[in-house]
């Protein structure tokens, strides 16, 4: 949804009609994960994508028929031997897509409310029924307890109620999925699918040492969709000029910052300063976080050398044992830029549990089930 928010907010401030069709379910391999949005406007414009082309073209005249007036619809895509570009995924999963239209003045406001609440990176959660014992399309927008009340209705106040409850767990984890109720929210019962889709603000990337790797690291971290900040005590280094592609660029020494700024279990920090006065009380504070990753530059001689003064002011082998050092994968990389790509490389590899090796390797599946929570 992200990739595309500015392009849906001016449909919705436009009053152009649109249909959005977004991934519900992912059985097997394929290309997008749930929550992947196309969207196709009055107009026949086409922003977004699900399946990264295989089967664009049939959903295309899918959501054109929604927005003439067929009503929402979930409809599914496998493999096609025959005709595999057309309608079929080449992958060999399957996945659903829920198409829901939004003409009436009143659902492209609904639409917009949720847009800007998205936009402000406020957390959120939508949900649409699927199936079932209650009307395709119904829509609950949830936000956390102390973030307002909730809006629209799936039907019944006890279905409401059920994934209200629901919607908050689910978004305080960071998790999208498909959940089973009864016609009155009962648990344990199979009467309503409802797709529960979470927008949590974009997890955080912080990058320690203003550096030309630093800089490479920054962009690449805000190409995978973190919200990056960079924190020198140098002045001369911490500029806006030299890290234009950074949320936030911030003067402080190190360990300060990080003990005063939130830090969550999607996190990733990086350590690139490579400096014992500025490595060590910046990682003892880290390994008090519950930041996902913690990588650390430096050659092999700086890494024990580290280990060595970490263990002398009292973190123990568990602890030293969650430090990704020296930084990144073994892809040769020389230059900034690649050791950027080395970096981001380690960090999509712990989040999804991938070997880190060539796929031409390997056999089974290519896409990883789950890991920690990432961009979404």
């Amino acid at each position: 949804m992200r990739d595309i928010l500015p392009d849906l907010r001016s449909r919705c401030a436009d009053g152009v009609p649109l249909a959005l069709a977004t991934v519900v379910a992912v059985h097997g391999s394929a290309p997008r994960d749930p929550g992947a949005v196309m969207a196709v406007d009055a107009a026949g414009t086409v922003v977004g994508s699900v399946s990264g082309g295989c089967v664009e073209g049939d959903l295309y005249e899918v959501a054109r028929e929604v927005l003439a007036g067929a009503g929402p619809r979930v409809v599914a895509y496998g493999i096609s031997d025959d005709e595999a570009f057309g309608v079929g995924l080449t992958c060999g999963g399957t996945i659903e897509v829920l198409v829901r239209p939004y003409v009436s003045a009143a659902e492209l406001a609904d639409l917009a409310a949720l847009l800007d609440v998205i936009a402000d990176d406020r957390p959120v959660a939508e949900a649409t029924v699927l199936s079932g014992a209650a009307e395709t399309g119904a829509r609950l927008v949830v936000r956390p307890s102390d973030a307002g009340p909730t809006t629209g209705t799936l039907g019944s106040e006890g279905l409401d109620a059920a994934v209200t409850d629901d919607a908050r767990g689910l978004l305080a984890q960071g998790h999208t999925t498909i959940q089973w109720y009864g016609a009155h929210g009962q648990r344990r019962m199979q009467e309503v699918a409802v797709f529960i889709r979470t927008y949590a603000p974009p997890p955080r990337m912080l990058v320690f040492g203003a550096i030309d790797h630093a800089a490479a690291t920054a962009r690449i971290g805000s190409f995978l969709g973190y919200r990056v900040t960079v924190c020198d005590a140098r002045p001369a280094f911490a500029t806006r000029e030299r890290f234009p592609t950074a949320d936030e660029v911030v003067r402080a020494w190190p360990h300060t910052y990080l003990a005063s700024t939130e830090v969550d279990a999607r996190t990733v920090i990086c350590v690139l300063t490579h400096d014992p006065k500025f490595d060590v009380p910046l990682l003892l504070a880290a390994l008090r976080t519950p930041a996902v990753y913690i990588g650390v530059m430096g050659s092999r001689r700086t890494h024990h050398d580290r280990l060595a003064r970490l263990r002398e002011a009292g973190a123990d082998e568990a602890a030293l044992a969650r430090l990704a050092s020296p930084v990144g994968l073994d892809l040769g990389a020389r230059t900034p830029e690649e050791t950027a790509v080395s970096i981001a490389a380690e960090v999509i590899q712990h989040r999804w549990g991938g070997t880190g090796r060539p796929l031409g390797e390997l056999t089974g599946a290519i896409h990883h089930p789950g890991g920690p929570a990432g961009p979404r």
